[in-house]
């Protein structure tokens, strides 16, 4: 039986985790997104469709940064973004990619949140010493 988590990580430009939250498997990722930019900075916050909302697209504003997030089809009046930059959101798909040549990581095969939790900082030190 393995555990049923989300893991929702904050990347740098280089795709390298900067912090990450689990929680349980029901969770969107849209309610994690203030908590992993809390003491954040950056010019331009990349994110895909899932994190399409009025109060992070605020939060993220209020922070100086662009929010460089395509629309969601549900939303009535479509918000532009930067097409050129949202090009380098796979980085944060290859830091997953690379997280996931972990089979520990990518099955969740530990019964305990905390087991699972662990390894996933060891999987992002790991990361971060390429």
């Amino acid at each position: 039986m393995t555990c049923p988590v989300n893991i929702h990580i904050l990347a740098d430009a280089l795709g390298c985790p900067l912090c990450f939250i689990v929680t349980a498997g029901q969770v969107g990722d849209i309610t994690q997104a203030p908590a992993l930019l809390k003491e954040q900075g950056g010019d331009a916050i990349l994110a895909d469709k899932a994190y399409d909302g009025n109060v992070l697209r605020e939060t993220i504003a209020g922070m100086g940064a662009e929010g460089v997030i395509p629309s969601n089809r549900s939303r009535k009046i479509i918000i532009p973004h930067d097409e050129l930059a949202y090009i380098h959101r796979n980085r944060i798909e290859r830091c997953f990619d690379r997280m996931k040549h972990f089979r520990r990581f990518a099955t969740r095969y530990d019964r305990r949140t905390i087991h699972f939790k662990g390894f996933v900082y060891l999987v992002a030190i790991m990361i971060w010493l390429r």
